[in-house]
């Protein structure tokens, strides 16, 4: 008898995104499938744009069209000293000053992926301009900073001797701290609240781009102690849009998309850590197997595929689109932006990882 394991998940789709797109960017919000082009568009997601643009090996029109609408659009962002602001209406009029929030940290994020990794060699070049502008600030706030690491590492790594990437990835570990002293609750905040896994991402990026073995160490401990939490029954049962904390009863909705594919970025990096030669073996965190995160990623793409707390399938496969949330009657229907990105996120990972076999 022959035994056939679950299908392979579908490869990324941009099409939903180039929907959801104008010559200004990405809207937001979607009704169903159709943009809320009155919400506008925001820093965050076309952050988010460029980071998964930038990740395609082979870019088509559509994929090359997108990252440099993105770029232009995080470049307004940003003013003269590095700061940016976050929301346009859709007339093109920025809503907000600028600041150093979570979209300097996504706006970080991206410009140092596509600096590093965007195929495209005008792209890289004007991405890294406004990396390097971005930090000349800080943020007071961990996950902005965390954010920030992460388009730092990039840089760090594809330029290693670089001065304000090494200098925000140590400022970045300051802020973000280390774990708690509670080892039922090593979590560094009361609660957990959103985006979560960008904490022991960070952590791990920092420490793997520095040396910095206690930042890395602490980094692979709360991603451990995160993945355990946030699985039930072998499948995700993620932190719900209102956050969770010590004894707060499970499961719990709306679950976030975003949730999922922070956490199969974590699970990425610190596999491929685990499986590398920078590894040391007589590390006391050897033990680790890269195994467990590699089978976080998988757990990450089951969830969209359905298993999940309401087993239920979170995309639309005639759209692409990613649904807006796991609610405990289902689905959200609406293809927003943010979950849309989650989902190709989460599918180039796994694309990506595909051939790895241990």
């Amino acid at each position: 008898m022959i035994t056939t394991g679950p299908p392979p998940p579908p490869p990324p789709s941009f099409r939903h995104v180039g929907r959801m797109s104008d010559e200004r960017g990405t809207f937001e919000h979607a009704d169903h499938t159709i943009p809320r082009r009155v919400h506008g568009y925001c820093t965050d997601d076309m952050a988010r744009v460029l980071v998964v643009t930038s990740r395609e090996p082979e870019p088509d029109p559509l994929v090359v069209g997108l990252a440099r609408t993105a770029l232009r659009f995080l470049a307004e962002a940003q003013d003269g000293v590095g700061a940016s602001r976050n929301r346009m209406d859709v007339r093109g009029r920025w809503l907000d000053g600028h600041g150093t929030d979570d979209c300097w940290g996504r706006s970080l994020w991206a410009f140092g992926t596509a600096a590093a990794r965007n195929p495209d060699h005008e792209v890289r070049k004007a991405a890294l301009a406004h990396f390097e502008r971005g930090t000349e600030q800080r943020s007071p706030w961990p996950r902005a900073m965390a954010f920030a690491a992460l388009g730092a590492a990039e840089v760090a790594a594809a330029r290693p001797g670089h001065i304000r990437a090494r200098g925000l990835l140590a400022a970045a570990a300051d802020v973000i701290g280390a774990c708690g002293s509670d080892p039922s609750w090593p979590w560094p905040e009361p609660r957990l609240t959103y985006a979560n896994a960008v904490l022991p991402d960070a952590m791990i990026a920092i420490g793997a781009a520095l040396g910095r073995e206690r930042v890395r160490d602490d980094g692979l401990t709360l991603l451990t102690w995160l993945l355990d939490h946030e699985t039930a029954d072998g499948h995700l049962s993620v932190t719900p849009v209102g956050g969770q904390g010590p004894g707060d009863p499970r499961p719990a909705f709306d679950q976030q998309p975003i949730e999922v594919a922070a956490l199969a970025d974590a699970c990425v990096r610190a596999s491929r850590l685990t499986r590398s030669d920078m590894w040391p073996t007589d590390d006391p965190l050897e033990l680790i197997d890269p195994r467990t995160f590699l089978a976080g990623v998988d757990r990450a793409v089951a969830w969209f595929l359905g298993d999940n707390d309401g087993h239920a399938v979170m995309w639309d496969p005639e759209t692409g689109g990613g649904y807006d949330g796991l609610r405990a009657d289902g689905p959200n229907l609406n293809q927003g932006t943010e979950s849309t990105l989650a989902l190709i996120s989460t599918l180039q990972h796994a694309r990506d990882l595909a051939p790895v076999a241990l």
